[in-house]
């Protein structure tokens, strides 16, 4: 009796421990949060904090692009320097922060609401009748002033996804935030932040006159020890864990995972795809999910699993869902990729080559009436597995619009593997094809 009750004591410790853990490392990955300093990045950190400085503490208005791949590190480089500045009491009551994204305010009419908002000018704005775009930021920014001209709060206006907002209408938005940023009356500083090299080539010849021209780069110099640095770091527990005999051994067994051949494959394999952290983040989210009371360590084998949960091909998955005609007419279309060299086929190719096959070579595929072959194609339309090339041409008849297949050999191929039962002759036919 006092074994049992002692073994039902372990195993809720082990518990508590693992919701710990859990806990502790889900937060760490979905509530990042900023390092003391942008690592390998401190010469254009330096260059942002003193531009924004100077418009915080001197009045300069100013305006400046980062430019760099997704997951370089462009909002952390901005945030941390944001951080430091607005950590500055006489900074941090006076500055005013406007943040707008090209995803979300995708026309300047949205745009101003939002500005508006931001600054708390709702009211004001509602008891106004507005002109032209440019009034009403002019307006805005005579409301911000305190009195006169020296004593106007400074502005930064953050636009992450810049290049968006270069596809606004006559980049009216732009033209006026760069057009203030080069007057000496308010204080402002237009900040950019972009994956595109190219974005100055987006901007009108007005709007570009009124741009800086100031640009930081942030280019990737990370190497794979310091990912692999980051995959250790980020799995340890900390030193003030409860239980630390469980600390002690989780740790243990996470440096130890650092060792495993096949675990250094999978992280080299994310490496060369992404040095994002966040897609890191993800896998081992994925991985800490499998840790349990009766598994309270994490194993290689879990790395493997998330590797493969987060790397599953959504369009592969559609495909294990399809029916056997859907299949087929699949493997017609790749069928004419190869007779016509990769031009686009519509319905009526594809039916045809579909009765081919059930005349000639298949005894296991039931002849199906044209109308239920043509819901299986607009079925594949649907499922986006199959586009049409020109989508504004409406007028062609559904069964001649020209199409393109979506998919590629191996996902066809897996699909037909794992599909239950897949008749022999369709498995050979679709051999014939992807050979």
């Amino acid at each position: 009796m006092m074994s049992k009750h002692k073994s039902g004591a372990n195993c809720s410790a082990a518990g508590e421990c693992v919701s710990e853990v859990q806990r502790i490392l889900r937060e760490r990955f979905c509530h990042q949060r900023l390092p003391d300093k942008p690592m390998g990045l401190e010469s254009q950190y330096k260059h942002l904090l003193e531009l924004l400085r100077r418009t915080a503490v001197h009045g300069e208005s100013n305006s400046v692009l980062i430019v760099g791949p997704r997951g370089a590190g462009k909002t952390m480089l901005l945030s941390c320097a944001l951080r430091e500045l607005l950590d500055l009491q006489e900074v941090k009551k006076n500055v005013l922060l406007v943040q707008l994204s090209g995803l979300l305010q995708t026309d300047d009419r949205i745009a101003l609401r939002e500005i508006t908002r931001q600054l708390h000018l709702e009211n004001v704005v509602g008891d106004r009748v507005f002109g032209s775009f440019a009034e009403n930021l002019v307006f805005l920014l005579e409301a911000l002033k305190k009195g006169d001209k020296s004593s106007s709060r400074p502005v930064f206006f953050i636009l992450e996804e810049f290049d968006l907002f270069a596809h606004h209408k006559n980049q009216t938005l732009l033209y006026n935030l760069l057009d203030v940023s080069q007057s000496a009356q308010t204080p402002v500083t237009v900040v950019g932040l972009t994956c595109r090299l190219d974005v100055l080539e987006l901007l009108e010849k007005r709007v570009k006159s009124r741009f800086s021209h100031r640009q930081i780069h942030l280019l990737s110099s990370l190497s794979f020890c310091q990912y692999r640095d980051a995959f250790r770091s980020k799995l340890s527990l900390p030193d003030d864990f409860p239980d630390s005999k469980f600390s002690q051994d989780w740790n243990v067994s996470i440096l130890k995972l650092c060792e495993d051949k096949s675990v250094d494959e999978i992280l080299r394999k994310h490496f060369n795809s992404s040095t994002d952290f966040r897609s890191l983040h993800l896998l081992l989210l994925l991985a800490v999910s499998r840790v349990s009371v009766s598994n309270p360590t994490l194993r290689a084998a879990d790395i493997l699993e998330a590797s493969r949960m987060s790397n599953a091909d959504t369009k592969a998955n559609i495909l294990h869902g399809l029916s056997i005609l859907e299949l087929c007419l699949i493997i017609a279309m790749k069928h004419l990729n190869d007779t016509y060299e990769g031009e686009p086929f519509n319905f009526q190719m594809v039916h045809n080559e579909f009765k081919k096959f059930i005349q000639r070579k298949s005894h296991s595929i039931h002849n199906f009436e044209q109308p239920v072959v043509l819901k299986a194609f607009e079925h594949l339309l649907q499922l986006e597995l199959i586009r049409p090339v020109d989508a504004g041409v409406c007028k062609v008849q559904r069964e001649y619009q020209l199409m393109c297949l979506m998919l590629d050999q191996t996902q066809v191929m897996e699909a037909l593997q794992r599909y239950p039962q897949c008749p022999t002759d369709v498995k050979q036919w679709a051999s014939s094809a992807f050979g």
